[in-house]
């Protein structure tokens, strides 16, 4: 194990690269796409850029921060993971300590984009803040940390409502719980990928819980996702056609995450975790194109 006292200013700056995940961006896409949605639909077309760059960047600073209170968190129990061990908190490449502090730094950075925001903004901000921290830690107590992801995954969505003004409504919120339901199904299938690991280590998950129903639960809540996001476009009159286009897509590409995942394969697994990176795009492609068409 490297210590972290015996490593080049470089290897620093490069191990908080990889704290921060910047390296694997399929976290910020997956809670970059829903803000997007809000935003747009909220603004009924393109949001202000004074908003849109904030929000942007909050989406981003926020991510790099959940990733390194995660780090922390699982610091003793990531070296005994396949897929984590390499990890510098596992390698002992930076301390927990510094953990904290880059957390830290990145909470600060993402609170200085609240300035550009209202005010009702950094009131809401103070639930994404309570989220992204405790979420790491719920492995330790609960069979749910996916629900506590997809809650905090999905606080971006009232966060755009008022940072354009606009009070979250029933659209908002079926957006939140489609969004949430979404999340803890593609979490359930990145879980199934330390399924094995979890069960030696004493780690918690929905893999664990829903057992030899996960392929089908992780099925029913991407339907769930589907009709209550489908029910937000219908209330917006954003549905018909494009917007069920879009949805349409989706639940052929879930159904093509079915047909990989279905043998709990932990590689394909991992594929279809990734691949939802495609989900939130195509979603916002259809809201975009009936704002604009």
């Amino acid at each position: 194990m490297t210590t972290a006292h015996h490593i080049t200013w470089r290897e620093r700056l490069e191990a908080y690269y990889y704290l921060c995940r910047f390296d694997k961006p399929i976290g910020t896409e997956l809670v970059f796409w829903p803000t997007m949605w809000a935003l747009w639909i909220a603004a009924e077309g393109i949001p202000p850029i004074g908003i849109l760059i904030p929000m942007v960047l909050g989406t981003i600073f926020m991510r790099a921060a959940g990733c390194a209170i995660n780090d922390f968190a699982d610091r003793k129990v990531d070296a005994h993971v396949e897929r984590t061990k390499r990890r510098p908190l596992a390698t002992g490449i930076i301390t927990a300590k510094e953990a904290i502090y880059v957390f830290l730094v990145l909470v600060f950075a993402s609170a200085c984009m609240l300035f550009f925001l209202p005010i009702e903004t950094f009131y809401w901000s103070f639930g994404a803040l309570f989220l992204a921290f405790i979420y790491p830690f719920m492995k330790r107590y609960t069979h749910l940390p996916q629900v506590f992801l997809g809650a905090a995954f999905s606080w971006s969505i009232p966060m755009g409502y008022t940072a354009v003004g606009v009070t979250p409504d029933l659209t908002c919120w079926l957006l939140y719980f489609g969004n949430l339901a979404w999340t803890v199904a593609y979490d359930t299938q990145y879980a199934i990928t330390d399924r094995e690991y979890d069960l030696k280590i004493g780690v918690k998950s929905t893999a664990i819980l829903f057992g030899r129903f996960d392929i089908q639960i992780i099925a029913l809540l991407q339907a769930i996702s589907v009709i209550l996001i489908g029910t937000a476009l219908y209330l917006e009159d954003l549905l018909m056609p494009l917007g069920l286009i879009a949805l349409l897509v989706v639940v052929v590409d879930f159904i093509y995450q079915w047909s990989k995942t279905k043998e709990r394969d932990p590689q394909r697994c991992f594929w279809a975790f990734r691949h939802n990176r495609w989900v939130g795009f195509i979603i916002f492609t259809g809201i975009f194109l009936e704002l604009i068409i």
